[in-house]
């Protein structure tokens, strides 16, 4: 079944007794140039061992768009009242699959072992903005996508490629530049979805890193510097990674001092690469302090 407008999306909820879900962040595309854009942009390369996960079908225009794009595609929806919806809308697409389930709560390596066997994977999606920040961070960590091309609200896509010094930049720009090139593709105004959102919406594609961009000994401690150095922004680093690193706290200015960094700066000022040198100069501190005990 092919949806044209937004009276055919209508009329196909209406038939099966649906409605949207403000709880689960529903906004269901309507200008069907965009699903097109979007699968598009997330299939470059062609379908030949290509399997895509897409988070959120709701009524199934992006999804069919994917499989005419993909070998396979698997579609988690939480929300079990659009499984028959989805069963009309993807009737001719066998290479669709919906799996219903909370995509928080998958195991994302497990499922795609199972459904894509040897394939190569990527994520493409139109993210629902109460759970973009996890979702994104789970697929990042999982390690098993070539790509992530995904629709989010505009504010968050701004900060995900932000750079030091500006307004955007904050922790998930360090964790997701640490991992990835991010590039936004284009922007959706609110008119394109039903029901409107207040926001723009843009769709990004990111790309993981063969490797981090610079050299760090100890990621998890470089990243417990950047969460205690953007808990409070507006603290000093001195103080923020004072009071935010715990039992390494006192050993925060040292740590600065060695590293090169003025304690009086703000967190948003540091790169990636400043926080892997602070992480490094905490981390020698640590060791010498143990040694001489």
């Amino acid at each position: 079944m092919r949806l044209t407008s937004p009276s055919d999306i209508k009329e196909l909820m209406d038939r099966h007794g649906v409605r949207f879900s403000k709880s689960l962040g529903q906004n269901f595309l309507i200008e069907p140039s965009v699903p097109r854009r979007i699968a598009e942009a997330g299939c470059e390369g062609g379908p030949e061992g290509l399997a895509v996960l897409e988070i959120g079908p709701g009524v199934g225009c992006l999804t069919a768009e994917l499989a005419q794009r993909a070998e396979r595609v698997a579609a988690v929806e939480l929300d079990r009242a659009l499984l028959p919806v989805l069963a009309e809308t993807l009737a001719g697409y066998p290479n669709a699959e919906v799996v219903p389930g909370d995509a928080l709560k998958l195991d994302l390596p497990a499922l795609l072992r199972e459904r894509f066997p040897g394939m190569r994977c990527r994520v493409c999606a139109n993210l629902p903005y109460n759970v973009t920040t996890p979702l994104l961070a789970k697929f990042i960590d999982a390690g098993i996508f070539e790509a992530i091309t995904v629709m989010i609200q505009r504010e968050v896509a701004l900060r995900l490629a932000a750079a030091p010094g500006t307004a955007d930049y904050g922790a998930f720009s360090v964790y997701l530049g640490w991992h990835c090139e991010a590039e936004r593709l284009f922007d959706v105004p609110p008119e394109c979805f039903m029901p409107r959102p207040k926001v723009t919406s843009s769709v990004v594609r990111l790309s993981p890193r063969p490797a981090p961009p610079c050299p760090v000994r100890d990621e998890a401690l470089m990243f417990r510097c950047v969460k205690a150095a953007f808990a409070q922004r507006r603290k000093t680093l001195r103080n923020a990674l004072g009071s935010g690193l715990g039992e390494y706290g006192h050993l925060a200015p040292a740590a600065l001092e060695r590293a090169g960094i003025d304690p009086g700066a703000r967190g948003e000022t540091l790169s990636a690469a400043d926080f892997a040198r602070l992480a490094d100069a905490l981390g020698d501190i640590l060791t010498e302090t143990l040694q001489k005990h």
